[in-house]
């Protein structure tokens, strides 16, 4: 899963020291996984902070949190600290973070995502534009936000109920409902 090199958790070690707080960890997760947007993090992890689900691995002298929607995407990713002339710099390469990743048990942000990164935002970048998931509320409706060309576009409606919310709607049967929460009166890249 994850490589965190020796030099890396000499880094890891002092940076939790310093914080003086007893039983401190860290905790690694990727935002927004499977999409072009994917950022891999690595946190302080304080005693409670962690979640019920997430997987832990004992270095020497530290704990890592490892969240469990995050494990798929974290394939082959390794932290690694490199010591300059301005002190070092800590980097974490995760290679599949980006990469969309659907199985049986997959989320509905998941699916949706996958959906929107792989179908629906090609088709949308010909005019400029690109939706995004903003949240799953209530379990069944996917809340988008469109960019670009799209925000403003007078043909943003037809976009959503005839393009997106239908594929969306088809290909995902946990969802009801797909919302739209864009301000469309801005209309300064607007395709039309």
């Amino acid at each position: 899963m994850i490589n965190i090199t020796e030099s890396a958790q000499e880094y890891l070690t002092d940076l939790l020291e310093k914080q003086e707080v007893e039983g401190i960890s860290v905790r690694i997760f990727i935002l927004d996984a499977g999409t072009p947007r994917a950022e891999t993090c690595i946190s302080f992890c304080r005693p409670g902070e962690e979640k019920d689900d997430d997987e832990v691995k004992n270095y020497k002298t530290f704990k890592t949190f490892i969240e469990q929607r995050s494990k798929p995407f974290l394939e082959d990713a390794v932290v690694d600290f490199q010591k300059d002339s301005m002190g070092g710099q800590l980097t974490i390469k995760a290679p599949n973070s980006r990469l969309p990743k659907i199985s049986d048990d997959s989320t509905v942000e998941d699916r949706v995502n996958y959906v929107l990164y792989n179908e629906v935002n090609p088709g949308l970048a010909a005019h400029g534009g690109h939706v995004s998931l903003e949240e799953i509320f209530e379990e069944t409706i996917a809340v988008l936000r469109f960019g670009g060309g799209c925000q403003g576009c007078g043909m943003v409606d037809v976009t959503l109920k005839d393009g997106v919310e239908k594929a969306l709607l088809s290909q995902i049967p946990q969802l009801t409902e797909v919302r739209d929460v864009t301000d469309h009166s801005i209309t300064e890249n607007a395709y039309y």
